[in-house]
């Protein structure tokens, strides 16, 4: 790196690099896509920027932690239908839940559901289902996604065990150059897979130099699922509406207001478990999320002690399930409820001190508070396995970021140190059973060492928790039933006792970073990290069901029932690997990322964790500047994965591969129109992934053409 890492110049850095980013892709492993100008000028140079790490603007590559950042050129060549189909090139970033939209979650670090915080532009989203997502918002509308892979709760508080995923959308800023005032874009395209049509029209205007305005609607429409296996995955339809309003003014130079609206709505027709491979317990669902934002931020540069930001936030999902049939665990017509409503406040600010010319601290610090509410009914009753709760969590935070140049004397590079600390309180409550309340201190030190231009070291040691949930407190009702002889039940059982789950967390890695290696104005980039879980207090999801006939006897009334509860695990370990590479000149773009995780309980020797394969990604790029195109190839392959407990739960090892082509014309009269094709999953490759009882899709062309016009 060159110059000092004094914060107060760091920082102004990093903005410089959030503003010239967008177009790259993202960092790492992830810069499949760079802009078709064939340009390798210092804008590329810079590198992606991280602002979910830290709060503050920071070098992906610099961050003492494994950051992907994903931009809005390798959204576009990726023709996403899903947020699984953005990330899944991502090391340490797995997703279940089959191929069906709304059965995708991911898992971060062997962590999934409740232990992975997820993020709309800075707000919550805090649903959490047995067999449905854990969000829902459309691609579409996205610019950029941040993934931050190990612990966060020093910043984020519960949930921030396996690491955090934001998802930011579009202003109008992304659209209009200097002097532009408004423009419209849209854009229509296709998948082949699933017979998905999709179409987009946004509208940006900058009608004053302070003002921003942008609304997007999304339409899209999707059927039954060409398998790998040549099978095709009927009941599962998609009729999906997506929009976004968004509105901020600039009061003066210092003081901005932002108002913005997300919304989703999917009709779908599936099983209840849409993760499953199934055709029967077919429902009618109407899934929708909204979250409404409002913000405020103070930013004077020459105010070293008041940089400020407040953010409000309603969010709302719902899913209300219609059964089709009586093939699952009630009649036909009978409507199911789950609602999910938070609502929350953040207030964070930043002081910034220069003790010396060598020593600058950046110091962030803030109060969040949010309160989640959940209802569940089934006809006229309650609805089994979905309690009616509330919980409501209080969390003061600070961290700082000492920037030390020459810390050792001589010229021996720079040293950034970042502590943080967050305490956090919360209840939950539930008519259903014992109010669970506890408060929590989550610590975290981490370090980046930069030597030389060229080198960078850091570790980082944190703890994490993660408040146990509605579902794994209350549980209630009957989670399954078998029609075999007198009917076999399986219930759940309640255990309002639960503790939260606790980690800590060792981490330390090594990064190098070349410029002019082969050319001039390349760089070649590689970050790798090591880190070790060690757990408290599991909290796992226990499903006890004798086997019929070898078991017991269905004959027997009661005799071949079974329960579910969740229960914390005293001692649990997991560990794992993590690498991501680059290499960028103005003609190519060649990538490669590597993950391995494994994970046990430490008394029983069981596996535990939502474990994954040891994958591998490879991907190179060629932009032909003299076509103004952009030709690219990606693959993931998987090993064999034997980390179960059941060898029912076994895969083989599977390698996908996807290309795909960019055109945009810069100039003439079809300047403003872009083509992207692509074929994902080349080869047909039939595969499932871990804890999904469905196969993934097969072969899928896909194309995408949009117009946008500015003035």
């Amino acid at each position: 790196m060159a110059g000092k890492l004094s914060t107060a110049g760091f920082r102004i850095c990093c903005v410089a690099a959030l503003i010239a980013v967008p177009a790259i892709g993202t960092a790492g492993a992830q810069s499949t896509g760079a802009s078709a100008d064939g340009g390798g000028d210092a804008t590329t140079r810079l590198g992606a920027v991280s602002v979910t790490a830290t709060r503050n603007p920071i070098k992906a590559f610099e961050y003492p932690g494994m950051v992907s950042v994903t931009g809005p050129e390798e959204i576009r060549l990726q023709q996403p239908s899903s947020a699984d189909d953005i990330l899944k090139f991502v090391p340490g970033v797995e997703f279940t839940g089959g191929p069906r939209r709304t059965g995708e979650s991911p898992s971060i670090r062997g962590f999934s559901g409740p232990d992975v915080v997820v993020l709309f532009d800075g707000t919550r989203q805090n649903f959490d289902s047995g067999h449905d997502g854990r969000f829902f918002i459309d691609p579409a509308l996205l610019k950029q996604v941040e993934v931050l892979r190990g612990p966060a709760s020093s910043l984020y508080g519960s949930g921030g065990t396996g690491g955090v995923i934001e998802f930011r959308t579009v202003d109008a800023a992304d659209y209009l150059a200097d002097g532009e005032t408004a423009g419209v874009m849209a854009a229509t395209g296709f998948h082949t897979v699933n017979r998905e049509k999709q179409g987009t029209v946004s509208g940006f205007a900058r009608p004053t130099e302070n003002l921003d305005l942008v609304a997007s609607l999304t339409r899209r429409g999707s059927g039954s699922i060409e398998l790998g296996n040549d099978v095709e995955l009927d009941q599962s339809n998609d009729d999906i509406v997506a929009g976004l309003a968004k509105a901020s003014y600039r009061i003066g130079t210092d003081h901005r207001v932002e108002g913005s609206y997300i919304g989703f709505r999917n009709d779908a027709e599936e099983p209840s478990n849409g993760q499953g491979a199934g055709s029967t317990d077919i429902v009618e669902k109407e899934i929708t999320s909204q979250t409404l934002r409002l913000g405020y931020s103070y930013e004077n540069p020459a105010d070293r002690l008041l940089d400020l930001d407040i953010v409000g936030y309603y969010t709302r999902n719902q899913d209300d399930e219609t059964r089709q049939d009586n093939l699952g665990g009630g009649p036909a017509g009978e409507l199911l409820k789950q609602d999910v409503d938070t609502i929350g406040l953040r207030v964070d600010n930043r002081s910034r001190f220069d003790h010396t010319d060598m020593i600058a601290t950046t110091l962030t610090y803030g109060v969040e508070a949010y309160q989640d509410t959940q209802d569940g009914a089934a006809g006229a009753g309650e609805r089994d396995g979905v309690p009616d709760a509330r919980a409501e969590f209080y969390g003061v935070f600070a961290q700082a970021e000492v920037a030390i140049a020459e810390p050792f004397g001589g010229q021996s590079g720079d040293l950034l140190v970042i502590p943080g600390l967050r305490y956090d309180d919360y209840q939950a409550t539930s008519a259903l059973g014992n109010d669970n309340a506890a408060s929590r201190l989550s610590p975290r030190v981490a370090v980046s060492y930069l030597p030389n231009d060229w080198l960078m070291g850091f570790a980082s040691y944190s703890h994490a928790f993660r408040a146990p949930t509605f579902d794994e407190l209350y549980l209630t009702g009957t989670h399954f039933q078998i029609p075999v002889g007198a009917g076999v039940v399986n219930r759940f059982r309640p255990n309002p006792d639960l503790a939260p789950q606790q980690t800590r967390t060792a981490e330390y890695g090594i990064g190098l970073t070349f410029d002019d290696v082969v050319a001039t104005h390349d760089r070649f980039q590689v970050k790798g990290s090591r880190y070790v879980i060690w757990g408290k207090n599991f909290i796992d999801l226990s499903v006890s069901q004798p086997t019929v006939f070898v078991d017991c006897n269905p004959f027997i009334p009661g005799a071949c029932d079974g329960t579910t509860n969740a229960a914390n695990v005293p001692s649990a370990k997991l560990w794992g690997s993590e690498v991501e590479a680059s290499y960028e000149e103005r003609r190519f773009v060649l990538t490669a990322g590597y993950s391995k995780i494994n994970g046990n309980n430490e008394d029983t020797g069981t596996y535990l964790g939502a474990l994954a394969p040891e994958q591998f990604t490879l991907g190179a790029a060629w932009k032909i500047a003299e076509a103004d195109s952009t030709l690219g190839w990606r693959v993931l392959y998987a090993r064999e994965f034997d980390k179960v407990n059941t060898p029912a739960d076994a895969r083989e090892r599977y390698a996908l591969h996807d290309i795909y082509f960019s055109w945009q014309p810069a100039e003439g009269a079809l300047a403003g129109f872009r083509v992207d094709l692509g074929i994902d999953n080349v080869f047909d490759e039939s595969y499932t992934r871990v804890f999904t009882g469905a196969f993934e899709p097969g072969r899928d062309y896909k194309a995408q053409i949009s117009y946008i016009a500015t003035w």
